[in-house]
């Protein structure tokens, strides 16, 4: 955790980067109103640490948060800066926030965006505190990251009606769900829709118990089944899976990616309240002096977690929800 003198805090800046998250809207919403709250001045910063190395900024006040909670995506723009990632960009970036008044940074996204901010804060002296928005839940320090319930949610519903189609013409269903490395989407969602099997990085399974689990079902009367896939490294992993079930068993299954459409969307209750909750943190954080750590949230209550520890540790998997969903997919 870094310390800096918040006596002199007058202004602070707010930033989305990397993927939007439903809920990121309803955290802009937070930072701005606590921070006016507080008596200070807020600016946005658009499309992420590339406005800052650009000089894109908007001067926010009540009215420019209005009627936006509800709203997904993010009303500040984000994006994914190459220049952060040298030495020289985030020089450009320090100096630029020197001259447009900055006293402190509020930046909400993910593991990529963390690891700027610890960058710039351990190279400049930049106090930044971190929200975590990303619907990966991949963040570590943290129950949830802003975004991840929309889209298990989102994920969800769209499983239900493909189940209904499978259910109809008695088929193999492979749907790939969002996450990047990490499956926490897979198994949450796995768990809630009843899949038969869920593959995921941080529990190998091979397509031979696969197909026994299938020819499981099959033998008790089952007809139609849902296989949930993490994308992993390499979306498009379900079309790979599904050549091997047909080769290692003999079954045909239909393959479903969801992509992006987990990424929109309005955001539910709970990324709306989670969201309010971390970024109004996030910003009485800064008010006490803290930075270089993430505005998180452990048992419903508030938690500081280093920066660092965000991007160089991993986020465990909940190995109870695996074994329950290997005992419910009998």
């Amino acid at each position: 955790m870094g310390k800096f003198n918040s006596k002199n805090l007058n202004h602070i800046g707010v930033l989305t980067s990397g993927g939007d998250a439903p809920g990121m809207n309803a955290a802009i919403r937070a930072v701005v109103r606590t921070g006016i709250f507080h008596g200070l001045k807020v600016t946005a910063i658009l499309h992420g640490y590339e406005g800052l190395i650009r000089k894109e900024l908007q001067p926010m006040n009540l009215s420019s948060v209005a009627n936006t909670i509800q709203r997904g995506g993010t009303i500040i723009k984000t994006g994914r800066c190459k220049d952060f990632f040298h030495a020289t960009g985030r020089s450009r970036a320090a100096r630029h926030f020197v001259e447009a008044g900055f006293d402190a940074l509020v930046a909400i996204g993910g593991d990529g965006t963390f690891t700027g901010a610890h960058l710039i804060w351990k190279e400049h002296q930049i106090p930044i505190v971190g929200v975590a928005g990303t619907i990966d839940n991949d963040v570590f320090g943290t129950d949830h990251t802003i975004g991840f319930d929309t889209a298990v949610n989102t994920a969800l519903d769209a499983i239900d009606k493909i189940r209904d189609t499978a259910a109809s013409h008695d088929r193999l269903f492979i749907v790939e769900v969002m996450g990047r490395n990490s499956g926490h989407i897979a198994l949450e969602v796995g768990l809630a829709c009843g899949a038969e099997q869920i593959f995921m990085p941080e529990n190998k399974v091979s397509i031979k118990h696969a197909c026994k689990v299938i020819e499981r079902g099959v033998k008790r009367g089952k007809n139609s089944s849902i296989l949930i896939c993490a994308e992993g490294d390499k979306p498009g992993r379900a079309y790979d899976i599904a050549k091997q079930i047909k080769s290692v068993g003999g079954f045909d299954a239909k393959v479903c990616i969801l992509g992006h459409i987990q990424r929109g969307g309005s955001p539910t209750a709970y990324d709306r309240n989670l969201a309010s909750r971390m970024g109004s943190f996030a910003v009485e954080l800064l008010t006490q002096g803290k930075c270089d750590v993430m505005a998180g949230e452990a048992n419903l209550k508030p938690v500081a977690v280093g920066m660092k520890d965000t991007f160089s540790r991993t986020k465990p998997i909940n190995r109870d929800w695996i074994t329950l969903e290997n005992i419910l997919s009998i």
